[in-house]
């Protein structure tokens, strides 16, 4: 097992493909914008309040992660896998998907703090014709923290069944919680991106409920309802989207796993029709986009 510190994390905004998530416009292509939302940054203690994150001006969080998997073949082409997964927030983007907004979160300014969540997961997966599809069951966990002082520690589990542990974390506090609904993924280790570097092999994105917090914290606005303000009530979805580097889940056993990983929000799980279109997006993405190291 390693101790992994939670680091600043600069990311490029993930393309469009993902607003499909959000909904199908009438003519039958990707929605313009992600579902707008406010963050009020002065909830969390040592912040300052920051203009710049109001007015519903954010679309989506970018990050990283790191996952522990566990594959179980059950035969040449099918088997089952668990994965345990730390994600750490690094920005915020507008609702155009593109332009990152200025804030507090994982920068190296006094006032910084840092996000992070931990979600469990399972499924099944299938492989064919030089391709793995991965889709989730509607079990597992999602769990959202805010770190004021950015110095939490983590120790990755032994098996992707098993949950990330923290040090360092007394002044953290959730601020929202959920459970996958669904999700699929697909590994294509042919792709051009991943010859070679072994990165971005492929792509997956997931649905999970999503409830805020409303106490728990160091002070009264210190929790998810004093953080996320708007729209009230708030989004009841979070949608994850993002890329993977190479992995073999033929071989079995418990693997690392890492990339990037974008979220987004909903009030409603999207239409099947919806979910093709992020899928294929998102495969096309990995086939183009050049990640940005850590």
């Amino acid at each position: 097992m390693g101790v992994i510190m939670k680091t600043a994390i600069t990311k490029t905004a993930l393309a469009a493909a993902f607003t499909a998530a959000m909904g199908v416009v009438s003519n039958g292509a990707l929605a313009a914008l992600f579902n707008p939302f406010s963050v009020t940054e002065a909830s969390v203690p040592g912040a300052l309040a920051n203009p710049a994150l109001l007015g519903n001006t954010v679309g989506k969080i970018t990050g990283d992660y790191t996952e522990m998997a566990t594959f179980s073949p059950i035969s040449a082409t099918t088997g089952t896998f668990a994965v345990s997964l730390l994600w750490n927030a690094g920005q915020y983007v507008a609702v155009n998907g593109s332009t990152v907004l200025a804030s507090q979160l994982g920068n190296f300014s006094p006032n910084q703090y840092g996000m992070y969540a931990l979600f469990e997961g399972s499924g099944g997966f299938v492989t064919s014709g030089g391709s793995t599809t991965f889709t989730f069951s509607p079990v597992g966990s999602l769990s959202l923290y805010i770190d004021p002082l950015s110095d939490t520690a983590f120790i990755a589990p032994a098996t992707g069944s098993g949950a990330w542990t923290t040090g360092l974390s007394a002044d953290d506090y959730l601020i929202a919680y959920g459970v996958p609904q669904s999700g699929t993924g697909t590994l294509t280790p042919g792709l051009s991106t991943c010859i070679g570097g072994g990165i971005n092999c492929g792509s997956f994105g997931t649905t999970t409920s999503f409830a805020l917090t409303t106490t728990g914290g160091p002070t009264p606005t210190a929790n998810g309802a004093g953080y996320f303000v708007s729209p009230d009530p708030f989004y009841n979805f979070s949608f994850q989207s993002g890329q993977f580097d190479n992995f073999n889940p033929a071989a079995g056993g418990t693997q690392t796993v890492v990339g990037s990983l974008d979220a987004a929000f909903g009030a409603a799980i999207p239409e099947p029709g919806s979910v093709a279109l992020l899928s294929i997006g998102l495969l096309s993405l990995a086939m183009t986009r050049t990640r940005r190291g850590k």
